[in-house]
């Protein structure tokens, strides 16, 4: 395993100097989800929450969270965004899972560095706000599952998630 590349010879964080690394196309893809209660999803896929269309409403936040992911993980390197995409879907409960709203971004660049965090920022922020639009009625939602599904570029290659 290699080092940590956040810290420096004398353990102190800094921010990795990314200004050698040649610039390639990146892509990166993450995924979540929040269960909850049937009868919320069924306000979600009706489009009868109070506060509005929950899934497009998320759509648009995963998206401005992955814009704005260097100013939320304070050594990220603020990157150049050539797409994002936030995709949704409402799942009904089977006999081993229950409820919920599935969750997987797509964030892509050409550049210097990875786009891991973008895509992981996208899913958080999605499913943060299913959460804030969708608590009036289902205090007991849970966000789980969010992981890094695939990445690709760089010279560390591809990871697929096995």
């Amino acid at each position: 395993m290699s080092a940590l590349t956040h810290f420096d010879a004398h353990g102190q964080a800094h921010m990795v100097d990314v200004a050698a690394k040649p610039a390639t196309h990146r892509i990166a893809i993450a995924a979540g989800h929040i269960d909850m209660l049937a009868s919320t999803l069924a306000l979600v896929q009706a489009g009868t929450a109070k506060k509005g269309d929950v899934l497009g409403i998320a759509r648009i936040a995963g998206i401005q969270g992955a814009k704005r992911t260097s100013e939320l993980i304070p050594l990220c390197h603020p990157l150049a965004l050539t797409r994002v995409a936030v995709e949704l879907e409402a799942v009904p409960g089977t006999a081993v899972a229950a409820p919920h709203v599935a969750c997987k971004a797509t964030a892509e660049t050409v550049g210097p560095t990875g786009v891991e965090m973008e895509a992981l920022t996208a899913v958080q922020v999605a499913l943060l706000t299913i959460y804030d639009m969708c608590k009036a009625v289902d205090r007991g939602m849970t966000i789980s599952g969010v992981k890094l599904l695939e990445k690709h570029g760089g010279k560390s290659g591809s990871f697929v998630a096995g």
